[in-house]
């Protein structure tokens, strides 16, 4: 699967660009319509974002996936091609494989063993339809005559009649992301939605990392909020700032500036618990009180951070309201996320309006199709991202 030695011409019905979730999907798929497909990637393996995806053990859906777990300008392009692969249809897919899979939480499916389960599934299926997949491969032009298009490459000069562009976004550029794709959509004309990090931990400002220090390493469950939307997850306090589910969810609805408020104690009523517990339990100490919610440690911090140290039955209902609204409702403004570098998809993407919803295929550039993140559509953590691979990438597949 490495490149051979270079060739002056070489021909396809379909050139896929992007060896990842989407391309060999789409590949899979052109394939078994007995299209002649080349599926070109840069990088010197295919499926790498899959590889490291998952903490190594692939989320690669979610049995809860529908069309609500998704952001875009246009809420209602990814449904045509989730109704028409859906989570079920993956599902067989790896059960014919004999890929052994548990639900973790939430719906979200994972490998008993190894992503690469995943990756040689989707490798085998490829080569069983004679897809020619090419690594190492550069691109570095692509023009359209009257009825191909021409790609000037390190392993020489491809033709075809249906470009696919399935290269991703720009999170974690150290596993080879680039603008690449972005770059083709602007050359034919299609506009671009500003690319941003998403689902990506917050950092801290420095008078925050001064607060807050010592904390790094401690989860708790929670609710977030922002910008409307709510998340109830895990939180985890970093060297850096705040993560964990529930930070990455909304950190895709965050614009900076704005402020994320967190229940730190979502499973009751705070303020009516402290007023009760004062009655019954008046010499209970506040971080003896909290701690029965929270990490120990975490709840020692933000009572020293946030209250004067009493027991309870020294605390005025003034104190005891302000208290339940730091626990209940901390605002907290990020300084910033951390960027490409940990998000693990990117948010933006090529105008899905360009696009037909049903093939993916450009509206004013014949034969010119999208797939997968570098396309306006970005899913909640928890599977979607890959499912919007699968379904995106098979929509493609299904026409070029």
């Amino acid at each position: 699967m490495n490149s051979q030695t270079i060739n002056q011409h070489l021909s396809a019905d379909v050139v896929i660009i992007g060896a990842g979730a989407a391309g060999l999907m789409c590949a899979i798929t052109a394939g078994k319509r007995c299209r002649n497909v080349l599926l070109l990637d840069h990088a010197n393996k295919v499926g790498k974002k899959i590889l490291m995806s998952g903490g190594g053990r692939c989320n690669f859906t979610n049995l809860y996936c529908d069309d609500e777990n998704f952001i875009s300008h246009n809420p209602h392009f990814c449904k045509s091609a989730l109704s028409r692969f859906n989570q079920w249809d993956f599902i067989s897919m790896v059960e014919q494989h004999n890929i052994a899979y548990h639900e973790k939480k939430l719906g979200q499916l994972f490998c008993d063993n190894k992503a690469s389960d995943i990756v040689q599934m989707l490798v085998a299926e490829a080569q069983a339809v004679a897809v020619n997949i090419r690594n190492h491969c550069q691109i570095t032009e692509v023009k359209k005559g009257a009825d191909r298009f021409e790609l000037t490459t390190t392993i020489g000069s491809v033709q075809c009649e249906s470009l696919v562009i399935a290269t991703g976004g720009l999170s974690i550029p150290t596993m080879g992301a680039t603008g690449f794709g972005y770059e083709i959509a602007r050359q034919f004309g299609l506009s671009i939605f500003k690319p941003q990090p998403a689902l990506v931990p917050f950092v801290f400002s420095p008078k925050q990392l001064q607060q807050f220090d010592g904390l790094a390493g401690i989860a708790t469950d929670v609710t977030v909020e922002a910008n409307g939307q709510v998340f109830s997850e895990s939180l985890l306090f970093t060297h850096k700032g705040l993560s964990g589910p529930a930070i990455l969810q909304i950190s895709s609805y965050w614009k900076p500036g704005d402020v994320v408020q967190i229940d730190l104690i979502p499973q009751l009523e705070l303020l009516e618990h402290l007023k009760e517990q004062q009655r019954l339990r008046p010499k209970i100490g506040l971080v003896t009180l909290i701690s029965e919610f929270l990490p120990k440690r975490l709840a020692q911090h933000l009572v020293n951070l946030w209250c004067p140290i009493k027991n309870l039955a020294d605390y005025s209902y003034l104190e005891l309201e302000t208290i339940a609204q730091h626990f209940s409702s901390w605002q907290f403004r990020p300084a910033d996320t951390e960027g490409y570098k940990t998000a693990e998809v990117t948010l933006g993407g090529v105008d899905p309006e360009q696009l037909s919803s049903k093939t993916m295929e450009s509206k004013t550039v014949k034969g010119l199709f999208f797939a997968g993140e570098v396309i306006d559509v970005t899913g909640h953590l928890g599977g979607f991202n890959f499912q919007w691979a699968w379904a995106s990438g098979n929509a493609a597949g299904e026409y070029a």
